[in-house]
């Protein structure tokens, strides 16, 4: 089986998906660039939108992208078949909501996963890479503190979404990677939230 394979439906659902999130994150910032005021049509169709939906792409986007191949990589590892595939009806939700009240409800769609072999460890495994992979993103961005202006506000933005990516992924409830994680090895559930949470605070020092 190829390491890493993938088809063209799970390519243009990627595609949708990186580019709707990343629309309705750019939405969410407007609101606060406005002062709090709900963007108008013209403004979030506008050239008002453009920078900010580029910083979305790199940030939001990308995060999301990688968060979802992390649990794609591992699973085919363990010989499971998994691709992406996106709800339509939450990326428009995700949008509408980010317009009306200038809150992100982002539930774009996950990995699906079948292989009847896969163990509890090896889903927990699977489970734990995509917060893992929001960790190693939330180090990649941090260079990007010490430019200035754009590319300050792409390394902030980078670092703030992935740690927040991985620790609300993190939590042991519903459909959440933790719950996965901890009922596979309640050792392992612990040390990752807590390099998480270090994570975090060694962010904010930076930032004092």
């Amino acid at each position: 089986m190829a390491i890493f394979n993938t088809s063209s439906t799970e390519l243009k659902h990627l595609f949708i998906s990186w580019v709707a999130i990343s629309y309705a994150f750019a939405i969410m910032l407007a609101w606060s660039d406005l002062g709090g005021r709900r963007p108008t049509s013209s403004e979030i169709f506008g050239p008002f939108i453009t920078d900010l939906f580029i910083i979305s792409l790199i940030t939001v986007g990308i995060s999301f992208i990688f968060h979802e191949m992390g649990h794609k990589f591992v699973a085919q590892q363990y010989g499971a078949w998994a691709e992406f595939r996106m709800s339509f009806g939450m990326l428009l939700l995700a949008i509408y909501m980010a317009w009306q009240i200038g809150i992100l409800f982002a539930a774009p769609g996950a990995v699906q996963i079948f292989g009847p072999h896969i163990t509890k460890k090896q889903y927990g495994k699977i489970a734990a890479s995509g917060p893992v992979m929001n960790l190693f993103l939330a180090f990649a961005f941090m260079p990007l503190l010490n430019g200035t202006g754009f590319l300050n506000d792409i390394g902030r933005l980078g670092v703030i979404i992935n740690l927040l990516l991985a620790g609300f992924n993190m939590l042991p409830i519903s459909v959440l990677d933790g719950r996965k994680v901890l009922a596979w090895s309640p050792i392992v559930y612990i040390g990752l939230f807590m390099t998480i949470i270090v994570v975090g605070m060694f962010f904010v020092a930076i930032l004092i």
